[in-house]
């Protein structure tokens, strides 16, 4: 089924590191999926996001990730 709206329900970051949390309806009831993206500054300036991550970025994802779980943990105990 489609995500019930387009909006994120909440957005994690450590650095330039986020993790962006989705709210989906299913068969089942509702269910969470994440995202992840390093945000960078292109040669213009402007603001640009990558699902590229090197060795500096990997510890900022993992702390992401167990914010993410705990995060939808928490939801799904509510």
């Amino acid at each position: 089924m489609a995500t019930q709206s387009n909006k994120p329900v909440t957005t994690l970051r450590c650095g330039a590191i986020k993790a962006t949390i989705w709210r989906n309806a299913g068969e089942k009831g509702e269910f969470y999926n994440t995202t992840f993206a390093r945000s960078y500054k292109d040669a213009h300036g402007e603001w640009k996001d990558s699902a590229s991550f090197g060795l500096a970025d990997l510890e900022a994802l993992v702390a992401l990730v167990t914010q993410a779980k705990t995060w939808i943990g928490e939801q799904s105990e509510q």
